[in-house]
């Protein structure tokens, strides 16, 4: 076990550190949230799914039935009046800086988390620690940098941690990804594939060819794309941790 501040003595550390931990969120978004909770496409064994249930009570704070009917509800309106983030309707700038803000003002309308929220976790530990208590997973987690980093350093890892989903997911993906980049899927929204090399995001970058047929658990489309978090599914489904329900078939 590593000594008190013993990680924040060189610079590399803390961005080392900073680099692992925000992929491992992205996945844990992109798989959990995404791919099983809101589309279900995937199913995973609990042997990974309680393990990034934890994570992301750490890190972010998210409560899985206010995401899920965040992005369900995103789908059911994409790119027009309903949308919860869209920058056509919004404005590109006001969803990359305010993507949080809007997200907090759709989960919060009344009747939003009981029609798009349906089918998701509502065991003892969401119903008493991971819906309710969030304030304690993200206070753990400074704890956990703060003695990993030391005093100044620590709370400069957390600030970090706490804004990287409102940036990348709600801002980047949600933003960006309905903005810049290119079609494989002439859908009726404006979503588009920020990236085809889609490693740093999970897989997110390939936003367009999620609208395309949102139930897959791959995102890749094209023989020259990369999604990671189908990378990763794949991995797990060799050791019996994850099972695909739907996928798509590539297209060349």
């Amino acid at each position: 076990m590593p000594d008190f501040g013993s990680w924040g003595t060189a610079w590399w550390k803390p961005v080392l550190f900073i680099v692992v931990a925000g992929h491992l969120t992205n996945v844990c978004v992109t798989l959990f949230l995404h791919r099983e909770q809101t589309h279900k496409g995937v199913r995973f064994s609990h042997l990974v799914q309680f393990p990034m249930r934890i994570w992301l009570w750490l890190s972010t704070a998210i409560v899985t039935k206010e995401w899920v009917a965040c992005h369900r509800k995103h789908h059911a309106f994409a790119d027009r009046e309903g949308d919860p983030h869209s920058p056509l309707v919004e404005g590109l700038r006001e969803i990359v800086l305010k993507g949080a803000f809007y997200y907090r003002k759709a989960v919060s309308q009344p009747g939003v988390l009981e029609k798009y929220g349906k089918g998701t976790p509502n065991d003892w530990f969401e119903r008493y620690l991971f819906g309710t208590r969030t304030w304690i997973g993200i206070a753990l987690m400074l704890g956990i940098d703060i003695y990993l980093f030391g005093f100044f350093v620590g709370p400069v890892v957390w600030g970090v941690q706490m804004i990287w989903i409102p940036f990348w997911a709600a801002g980047i993906v949600n933003g960006i990804g309905h903005a810049l980049g290119y079609r494989n899927f002439a859908v009726k929204d404006e979503s588009r594939n920020i990236s085809p090399i889609a490693i740093w995001l999970g897989g997110e970058e390939l936003h367009n060819n999620h609208h395309a047929d949102p139930h897959s658990a791959k995102f890749k489309a094209r023989w020259f794309e990369v999604d990671a978090g189908w990378i990763y599914i794949r991995l797990l489904s060799l050791f019996g941790l994850a099972r695909v329900l739907y996928a798509r078939g590539d297209r060349e």
